[in-house]
């Protein structure tokens, strides 16, 4: 069964009325609110990290004491800024389609679609690498599923998989990702206490991080992994309007979620770092190993289902994220209507929810190769749009209710900001350079492809505008 989207949940409507000064603020949209405060946070961490999978690479750039430096202080620049201003927004503003809500209405409906644009075209990039991280750990325990094309095969199954279970509703979404949390981390947590209790290996020695290659660590590079690994807070934002009591739950959400993925890649790293193992030799797969050296090799095979769990988390995670993007378009006429279809039962975007699905599964196919400066430049462009949302609120709808204020007044909205934007700044310097390969279209350069992923949010817009007026007449 289907409905038409509520008048009530359009996000016109409800990004542009007026608060009063009720206990519950006049703007919130008025939707079954499924998620509590521990679904949201487990749903937050697998959208942003999914576990220590991911900061091999990082390691190996940086050795163990850089990284370790790199993943305490980067939450502070990064993360809790970037958090702090989600828990205003979210608190104030708690409408399905989170970011796109704030931007329309701080700064007009052309900005507030190119920050859902740019996304959404990013995640055409984004999703593929989850399947491609479930078949790598899968082809450990059954080899057949790395041979030939296999792996685009198992990974078009599992898209479907999570797309049944996003129509099953938020809720469902958000409960099974606090279990798989629990599950994933586990063989980290065992891994953490081994380290400790080992100690220093003698089979490996004291071998100092990076030492094996003679080269000065990466640090700026592994700063740039660092910011990939902890990115996406925003997309939590996007199921305001399912979240239970969203004033309370998303300032406590966003906090928790902080810490415990920064917990989770500070402690293991930690506690490996004390057993000598080479950091130089670290790559992609490397804790099956360090899992297998350390403690046995059934830890290993733990960390293997850990790493299966962690690629299928964070694409069901994204994919409740990413399909309220295209219904709160369609309800705003930036896409057509059909999008905007809901099932009864759960209020799931059934019709975005598929459509978004059949395109990640159409990318499986595609030779690109993740470029964490694609992900860093289009995903950075879009925060900045944030916090100057954050800023401009403040000046613009002074009298919003606020159950959750970042400190400082209208100064401090502004400075929140600045540390994120410094950063991104570094890293575009830094890797404007950088290329990607297209296969037989030759090689760009990230910066071109980002500039392009931004442009056509434009040429969208402006033709969107077009046909609307059209067929409006």
């Amino acid at each position: 069964m289907e409905q038409a989207p509520r008048e009530e949940s359009r996000t016109a409507a409800s990004a542009l009325t007026s608060t009063t000064s009720s206990e519950i603020p006049a703007n919130v949209v008025p939707l079954r609110r499924q998620l509590s405060l521990f679904p949201l946070i487990t749903a937050t961490f697998f959208m942003v990290s999914g576990g220590p999978y991911g900061l091999e690479e990082l390691i190996q750039k940086s050795g163990f004491r850089d990284s370790l430096l790199i993943l305490f202080f980067v939450p502070f620049l990064w993360s809790l800024p970037t958090a702090l201003m989600l828990g205003e927004l979210s608190a104030a503003i708690p409408a399905e389609g989170g970011f796109y809500v704030w931007v329309t209405r701080a700064l007009g409906p052309f900005w507030g679609f190119q920050e859902a644009w740019l996304s959404l075209a990013a995640s055409v990039f984004d999703m593929a690498i989850y399947p491609t991280l479930f078949v790598l750990y899968l082809s450990r325990i059954w080899p057949w599923a790395g041979k030939e094309h296999h792996g685009i095969f198992i990974g078009a199954a599992m898209i479907a998989v999570c797309a049944l279970w996003n129509l099953c509703g938020a809720k469902v979404v958000g409960d099974s990702s606090l279990w798989m949390t629990i599950l994933l981390l586990a063989p980290f947590g065992a891994l953490a206490v081994w380290s400790i209790v080992r100690g220093q290996l003698p089979e490996v020695g004291a071998v100092p991080a990076a030492a094996a290659t003679n080269a000065p660590a990466d640090v700026m590079g592994g700063v740039l992994i660092a910011m990939w690994n902890y990115m996406g807070w925003d997309n939590a934002s996007t199921i305001a309007g399912e979240v239970e009591e969203p004033q309370r739950t998303y300032p406590r959400a966003m906090l928790g979620a902080v810490l415990l993925v920064a917990a989770s890649y500070v402690i293991t790293v930690a506690c490996v770092a004390r057993t000598g193992i080479d950091a130089s030799q670290w790559e992609t797969g490397a804790w099956v190993e360090a899992a297998s050296a350390i403690a046995a090799p059934w830890l290993g095979w733990c960390i293997v289902v850990g790493g299966m769990l962690c690629g299928l988390g964070m694409f069901n995670a994204l994919v409740l994220s990413y399909s309220r993007l295209p219904a709160v378009l369609a309800e705003d006429g930036f896409l057509p209507r059909v999008f905007a279809k809901r099932l009864e039962s759960n209020g799931a975007p059934w019709v975005a929810v598929i459509a978004l699905s059949i395109l990640w599964t159409a990318s499986l196919g595609l030779s690109f190769e993740r470029l964490v400066m694609i992900d860093v430049l289009v995903y950075g462009a879009s925060l900045v749009l944030e916090f100057i949302a954050l800023a401009v609120l403040r000046h613009k709808e002074p009298e919003l209710v606020r159950p959750f204020r970042v400190p400082g007044g209208a100064v401090g909205a502004w400075l929140l900001g600045v540390a994120p934007a410094a950063l991104i700044i570094i890293a575009f310097v830094r890797n404007r350079t950088e290329m990607m390969d297209l296969g037989k279209f030759g090689q760009v350069t990230s910066l071109n492809i980002g500039l392009i992923i931004m442009a056509t949010g434009v040429v969208y817009y402006a033709a969107s505008k077009l046909w609307r007026k059209r067929s409006a007449v």
